[in-house]
């Protein structure tokens, strides 16, 4: 009896130990549980640049060919002199060789007294569209002072969604002076907004039926095609007047 009783610890205490050791294995390597493993790290969006101030590479007319005059570079930004003569039809608007969806798009821009432009998103190149206007919305670049669309309603001014979102405070400088712009456009959460010179001066939806309501109450309403493109090139108006931009980039979401 006595031998079996030493038996019977002897088998206990070598469990014991084997557990012990497995305990400790278990310990020394702790993501062997699957549970355990971490998610990979995402890489945060980077920005990139759309226009240098050296070269109008990117950038084409809209349905054209390479930029040229009347666009011209200028102490590191792209400048528009309204020709003194223009052919019948002829605009001189500019898109980005690339296309975009969701995105923040920074740049800076300075409009001559009296002047007007405009920046747009989701343009659709297209020969039955004959201006960028036609399918992209617009951000209102303007000398709210001097030029007169801006006596017909805020939703005219300087950083509006042009005829739908008026600015919520004024944010702009004076005509001649630089104007930092952010614009997000992001599909995936259906949020829009600009921010101008670090105020936060509109919100809006970019599709879905809030945007349906806000285009049908604009003049945009039987526009074909107007604001249809999730994804298009970014643009930048020729309206006429001299205008400037420069220190353009874009961070994809």
């Amino acid at each position: 009896m006595k031998k079996i009783g030493l038996l019977v610890l002897a088998i206990a205490v070598f469990a014991c130990r084997g557990k012990e050791s497995k305990s400790e294995e278990a310990d020394s390597n702790p993501l062997s549980g699957a549970e355990e493993v971490q998610p990979p790290v995402l890489e945060e969006p980077q920005w990139a640049v759309l226009f240098d101030g050296t070269s109008f590479d990117g950038w084409h007319f809209y349905n054209g060919e390479s930029i040229a005059e009347p666009w011209k570079l200028e102490d590191g930004a792209m400048v528009f002199y309204p020709p003194e003569e223009r052919p019948e039809g002829a605009s001189y608007n500019i898109v980005t060789d690339k296309t975009f969806t969701n995105f923040v798009l920074s740049l800076e821009w300075k409009v001559a007294a009296n002047g007007n432009s405009g920046i747009f998103w989701g343009v659709h190149e297209n020969e039955k569209f004959g201006q960028p206007y036609l399918t992209g919305p617009e951000i209102q670049v303007l000398d709210d002072e001097g030029h007169p669309d801006a006596k017909n309603g805020t939703t005219h001014q300087a950083g509006a969604l042009y005829d739908m979102v008026a600015p919520s405070e004024k944010a702009v400088k004076p005509a001649g002076e630089w104007n930092l712009v952010e614009i997000l456009v992001n599909h995936e959460t259906n949020e829009g907004h600009v921010v101008l010179n670090g105020k936060k001066i509109i919100d809006f939806p970019v599709h879905g039926e809030a945007w349906d309501e806000m285009v049908a109450n604009s003049k945009f309403a039987d526009w074909e095609g107007f604001g249809a493109y999730r994804t298009g090139n970014i643009g930048l108006q020729d309206h006429g007047d001299v205008v400037a931009y420069r220190n353009i980039k874009i961070k994809e979401l």
